[in-house]
Formats: C-alpha cells, sequence, structure tokens
C-alpha cells in the first residue's frame, strides 16, 4: 500500500499539471452524475414523471366514467338502478300467470 501511495506522489510531484487537470476532470464527471443537475437527478425525475403521467391517464378514465355517469343520471331507469342499490330496495316480483 505505501509503494502505491508513494508512486502516485511521484506522478503528482513530477507532473503538477496533469494531476491538476485529471483531478478536475473528476470532478467535473462526478458532478455531472450526482450533482443537483446530474444524471442521477435526471432519472430519478424521468421515473417520478412517468408515474404521474400513469396517474394522470388513470384519473383522465376515472372523469371520462364520472361524466358518462352524471350524464345518465338523470334518465329513470338510471335513478331507479341507484335507488336500488345504494337503498336496498327491490322491485315488486310479478305474480307468475299460468
Amino acid at each position: 500500500m505505501t509503494k502505491y501511495l508513494t508512486e502516485l506522489w511521484d506522478l503528482i510531484r513530477l507532473n503538477p499539471k496533469k494531476s491538476v487537470i485529471r483531478l478536475l476532470l473528476a470532478l467535473a464527471a462526478i458532478g455531472f452524475v450526482f450533482g443537483d443537475y446530474g444524471l442521477a437527478t435526471r432519472i430519478s425525475m424521468e421515473l417520478e414523471n412517468r408515474k404521474l403521467e400513469k396517474l394522470q391517464a388513470e384519473e383522465q378514465e376515472k372523469i371520462v366514467e364520472l361524466r358518462s355517469t352524471i350524464k345518465n343520471a338523470y334518465q329513470p331507469d338510471s335513478v331507479e338502478k341507484v335507488a336500488r342499490e345504494r337503498f336496498n330496495f327491490h322491485k315488486k316480483a310479478r305474480p307468475f300467470l299460468l
């Protein structure tokens, strides 16, 4: 381990400009990947965007269903159906005639 560190120190001491440039490039790459506007943030935002678009499509479908329910709500058959479902009303059975 110490041999590796001494070789690294010699490389830095002999070529300080190259070392500084490499360090800056490494920091820029780390910033590009993990920064506030970095790649990791971008990927997480894309995933959240897809999830929200899917949720929006589901809600739009619910809106269409509810609008059709509202549109049909004033028809007598619909009122009767809702009353039976909500209040447990039953149709009177017709007598069976032979």
